[in-house]
């Protein structure tokens, strides 16, 4: 069940990252992650009334806190690097690093994937050089490819915390921790706002695709929640990294970027290896 849950954990993932990066393109970026934001912690209380939880630990909020600040870094350069760069390069990267920090938190706490997982591991290893491979330079250019890994990258470092931070709160906790994440990354955000002196603006025709963004998102993180309370972290979260598959589908389908051969032979190689990485 954990990993029914994990897959539909990153299709929605897949889904928020596009409207998300889609809408950074025609709006500022702080006003896209503002909104998207208010409106996942609005999603997150009426899950909460639904489901139904008593008060949290302090525990609990204070990794929910120390997530929202990891996870809104994540999606600022993951938004970002959609709107500015190369989705196919950035979405697979970010998933890539976002996936090793909880897999190694995983192994560290005690988790021993079995040995087709190793290998799957070891497969993913080579995606990222192919998914950089020069040849992409003739397309769009070396500047491009390097700024795209470096939004994906830091992307990535960005979830693996989130990801990780998350999966620290106890299950008793409920959905407390994600409502404590979206206060503290709506806070990281006015903050900024406020410092740069940024008005906030969405441009007509960005209000809905926002919203779509905000409330994928918070479903997504509650069923990553939800699936790291009931099975191995380590796998778990190689299953969420699946997220770039619809993403990078999205952008080929409504921006019409194409996919040269060599970074599909490195996205479909990723993909493999995460397959691998989840069978048991």
């Amino acid at each position: 069940m954990a990993l029914v849950l994990a897959g539909f954990s990153a299709l929605l993932y897949g889904i928020a990252d596009f409207c998300g990066g889609f809408a950074a393109g025609r709006s500022r970026l702080l006003s896209v992650l503002g909104l998207s934001q208010f409106c996942g912690l609005t999603v997150a209380l009426v899950a909460l009334a639904v489901m139904g939880h008593g008060a949290p630990a302090g525990r609990d909020l204070a990794w929910g806190f120390l997530a929202g600040f990891a996870g809104v870094l994540g999606l600022a350069m993951l938004y970002g690097g959609i709107a500015r760069s190369i989705v196919a390069i950035v979405s697979p990267a970010s998933a890539l690093v976002g996936a090793v920090i909880p897999v190694l938190t995983g192994v560290l706490l005690g988790e021993r994937p079995a040995a087709i997982a190793i290998v799957g591991s070891v497969l993913c290893l080579p995606a990222i050089l192919l998914l950089t491979w020069e040849g992409s330079a003739e397309l769009h250019g070396e500047k491009s490819v390097k700024s795209a890994l470096t939004y994906g990258v830091l992307a990535g470092l960005g979830f693996g915390a989130f990801f990780t931070a998350l999966s620290r709160c106890s299950p008793g906790a409920g959905l407390w921790p994600l409502v404590a994440a979206r206060i503290a990354s709506m806070a990281a955000i006015a903050a900024t706002l406020l410092w740069k002196r940024e008005p906030f603006r969405i441009r007509p025709g960005g209000l809905r695709i926002t919203l779509l963004a905000g409330g994928a998102d918070m479903a997504a993180n509650i069923l990553f929640l939800l699936a790291s309370q009931s099975g191995l972290l380590s796998l778990v979260a190689i299953i969420t990294s699946l997220f770039p598959a619809p993403t990078v589908l999205l952008a080929r389908i409504f921006l019409h970027q194409k996919i040269p051969p060599v970074r599909l032979a490195g996205f479909m190689l990723a993909l493999t290896g995460i397959g691998l990485i989840s069978l048991r």
